[in-house]
C-alpha cells in the first residue's frame, strides 16, 4: 500500500505550521455484544468526527464466527474502514482505543465477547513493532474476516511485507464470512 492520494502530498499543521504527509489507513471493525450493527455505526461516526481524518470507503457488514473465542461468545459483526489521516500512527492507535472504550470495551481473557473491537490494520505503508502497536497487523494476512471485506473496498490493496490481499484471500478460510445484505452502515 502506498501512501494515498500521493506520497507528496502534505497537510500543514494549522497549529505548528508543520507538515505532515496523508496517508491512507485500515481499519477494521467488530462486535458481538449488544446492538452490534449499532456499535459498528457509531464506530463509523466517531472515526468520520476525527480531526485530521476522512473516511474513503466503508465495507459492507458481514457476519462471522469468533475466533478462538470463549465459550460464551456470539458472532461478530465486522467491517472494514479505509480512511484518509495525517494523525501519527500512535494518535490514531489512541483514538482507537478512546472509540473502543465510549462503547464500553472493557479488556478481560483473550476472546471473550467485546461490545467493540477497532483495530489498526496498516497505516500506508508503515511499520512499527513497539510495546504498544504492531504494524502492519500481525494476523490481518490470516483472517478472512477481515480480509473479505478489505478486498470489497480495495481491489489493489496490500499488506506490506506479506502481499496483494487479493492474492492472500486464497490462502485462508473465508467460508465463515456471510455478507449481510440486511444491514448497512450508513456515512
Amino acid at each position: 500500500m502506498t501512501e494515498s492520494p500521493t506520497p507528496y502530498v502534505l497537510d500543514a499543521d494549522t497549529m505548528t505550521g508543520g507538515m505532515r504527509p496523508i496517508r491512507q489507513a485500515v481499519l477494521s471493525l467488530g462486535s458481538n455484544l449488544g446492538d452490534r450493527l449499532a456499535r459498528l455505526q457509531g464506530a463509523v461516526a466517531a472515526l468520520e468526527d476525527t480531526p485530521e481524518v476522512t473516511i474513503v470507503a466503508v465495507s459492507s457488514v458481514y457476519e462471522t464466527e469468533p475466533i478462538g473465542a470463549t465459550a460464551d461468545s456470539g458472532p461478530f459483526l465486522n467491517s472494514v474502514v479505509l480512511i484518509d489521516t495525517t494523525l501519527t500512527v500512535h494518535t490514531l492507535l489512541d483514538r482507537a482505543l478512546a472509540i473502543e472504550e465510549a462503547f464500553g470495551r472493557e479488556r478481560s481473557e483473550p476472546g471473550a465477547p467485546r461490545t467493540l473491537d477497532v483495530d489498526l490494520l496498516v497505516v500506508g505503508d508503515r511499520v512499527c513493532d513497539d510495546e504498544q502497536l504492531t504494524l502492519p497487523h500481525p494476523r490481518a494476512h490470516e483472517r478472512g474476516f477481515v480480509l473479505v471485506p478489505w478486498l470489497e473496498i480495495d481491489p489493489e490493496g496490500e499488506i506490506p511485507g506479506q502481499g496483494f490481499l487479493a492474492d492472500l484471500i486464497s490462502q485462508v478460510d473465508t467460508t465463515g464470512v456471510t455478507k449481510r445484505e440486511d444491514l448497512e452502515i450508513i456515512l
